[in-house]
């Protein structure tokens, strides 16, 4: 098991950068994955991307496939993957703090 150090803040996470404890998910987070994945300025569509993959998290316990999140967000899969450059499954779902999905996200 990895660690992450950030702005005082440690993440327990696997070897390809997730979150292990959906529980620790903070600000902090959020803005070291924003970093990583490259992002100049979280949006507010970044936002709803994050929330609707909590959301859909919560109550389903794990991360919905691609056009699931395409359709929840009424976001076009492209522009989703302008706003998270490693893909809905890396980029989107790191930040949201959910595990590293296993199907087609």
């Amino acid at each position: 098991m990895a660690a992450v150090e950030y702005q005082g803040k440690t993440f327990d996470v696997d070897e390809d950068g997730f979150i292990l404890d959906y529980g620790q998910w903070n600000d902090e987070w959020v803005q070291y994955v924003k970093e990583q994945e490259g992002i100049d300025e979280l949006t507010e569509e970044h936002k709803l991307v994050v929330k609707v993959l909590q959301e859909y998290y919560e109550k389903n316990g794990i991360a919905p496939m691609v056009r699931v999140l395409s359709k929840l967000t009424k976001f076009k899969l492209k522009h989703i993957y302008e706003l998270f450059p490693s893909g809905p499954g890396k980029g989107a779902c790191k930040m949201a703090g959910l595990p590293k999905p296993t199907g087609c996200v």
